[in-house]
């Protein structure tokens, strides 16, 4: 089987993804106005059964439904991590690795691996334009 040259490769590489990038932005602007639109149809929707007061609403093209959420977030992280060791409350983390901290802290501290923490590696290439 014949090699296709790498700065064949990279050329039409190049093309695709500037292609990928013209079709995302189109997608992506379409997409930021329906949006828009949506959201204001949301307010109108919120305004009305607010008005009603009432949590839900059947109509004949569905049932409209007024739901509550709540976030939580601190802005110090200190007290609030003494608060967590205080109270043995872990559970109020997400149970996610801080991917960077993780690599620095095994890296800084080659003989302590916490017990089954697990690892994937893999490959990328990326092409980059030429610079003149």
């Amino acid at each position: 089987m014949e090699q296709i040259p790498m700065d064949k490769l990279a050329r039409v590489y190049l093309k695709i993804r500037a292609r990928i990038q013209q079709l995302t932005q189109e997608y992506e602007s379409e997409v930021e106005e329906l949006k828009a639109q949506q959201d204001e149809i949301k307010t109108a929707l919120k305004d009305q059964l607010m008005a009603l007061g009432s949590k839900s609403v059947r109509t004949d093209q569905g049932t409209v439904i007024l739901s509550t959420k709540t976030r939580y977030f601190t802005q110090d992280w200190d007290s609030f991590k003494q608060f967590v060791t205080e109270h043995d409350a872990l559970d109020l983390f997400e149970r996610r690795i801080h991917q960077s901290n993780m690599a620095k802290f095994l890296e800084e501290n080659p003989s302590l691996v916490p017990p089954g923490l697990n690892s994937d590696k893999e490959y990328d290439v990326s092409v980059r334009k030429p610079t003149k």
